[in-house]
């Protein structure tokens, strides 16, 4: 085993990328998030940024502090980057996310994908937990919902922004994202993933350095519950089409459930992508959210 934080556990979980994901699993269930080095190498981060390069540049800032002043957020990495799927639909997180989400669903879905640059001078993001994206809904407080990943495009370090994480905070109050003093930064090379989920306080760092940070966030969610961007419409069919048939299933384009999901005469909406006869019945084909061995 190859875990490695202090006693108190005021570290980050840190791993190489010949962890067992039954390892990372349990970081997560239990400081809430880890951080795997090294996990691509950096030619394929090379890669996802000169495709996404001119959407970046064409990006907005956003409007407000949460979103950032000085950061843009650059989605649709499915349709605009095909080296994004080596990220997106990683075996490991995969593997990591149907063990954690689970025992909600059968199945598990993308919930967004996004660049995330800061500008230099931007400023630190509000902590927050990422699934309060559903009106403050009150699951259960054990209840993970979702989990959530940011990949190094840079180097991250303390002076460039890299996130602030509060280690064991699965289970602290809403009060919680005050605690600024409790935030650990979660530094990583180029290519690395820290991964935490839905009930842990985080937020992006501000950048004190001369250069622009650049993170992916790819979050993953139940698939009983609604997107946070819209798949459907940043990877619309013409363009899922194209793609390998578990990241199409990933996307959204199959059945959440025996009946969540259909399409018209209650058709599989993978069956229906890929030009099958999917048949007229609640469960349709075997869209279950991909495994490694599909």
């Amino acid at each position: 085993m190859n875990l490695r934080y202090s006693v108190r556990m005021t570290d980050l979980p840190r791993f190489d990328r010949s962890v067992a994901s039954s390892e990372i699993v349990q970081a997560l269930s239990t400081v809430g998030c880890a951080i795997i080095e090294r996990l691509v190498d950096t030619d394929v981060v090379d890669h996802v940024l000169q495709e996404m390069q001119p959407h970046i540049d064409a990006t907005p800032y956003g409007s407000e502090d949460f979103t950032g002043l000085q950061t843009k957020r650059t989605g649709a990495l499915l349709a605009r980057s095909r080296s994004s799927i080596d990220l997106v639909a990683h075996p490991l997180v995969l593997d990591i996310t149907q063990q954690i989400l689970h025992p909600y669903a059968s199945t598990f879905q993308l919930h967004l994908t996004q660049i995330i640059a800061i500008d230099p001078g931007g400023q630190a993001q509000g902590l927050h937990r990422d699934q309060w994206c559903f009106n403050m809904f009150p699951f259960p407080p054990e209840m993970d919902v979702e989990v959530s990943t940011i990949w190094a495009l840079d180097d991250f370090t303390e002076e460039n922004g890299a996130t602030r994480v509060i280690p064991n905070s699965l289970l602290d109050p809403p009060a919680a994202v005050a605690d600024t003093h409790r935030t650990v930064g979660a530094t990583m090379p180029k290519g690395s993933v820290v991964i935490y989920t839905g009930r842990t306080i985080h937020g992006g760092g501000a950048n004190q350095s001369n250069q622009i940070r650049r993170g992916l966030n790819v979050d993953y969610i139940l698939g009983w519950l609604r997107q946070e961007e819209n798949q459907y419409l940043s990877c619309p069919p013409e363009v899922a089409r194209t793609l390998p048939a578990h990241v199409q299933k990933l996307a959204g384009y199959s059945l959440g459930s025996y009946a969540l999901g259909y399409q018209d005469d209650i058709r599989d909406p993978f069956a229906v992508l890929n030009g099958q006869d999917g048949g007229s019945s609640f469960g349709g084909l075997n869209t279950a959210i991909p495994t490694l061995d599909q």
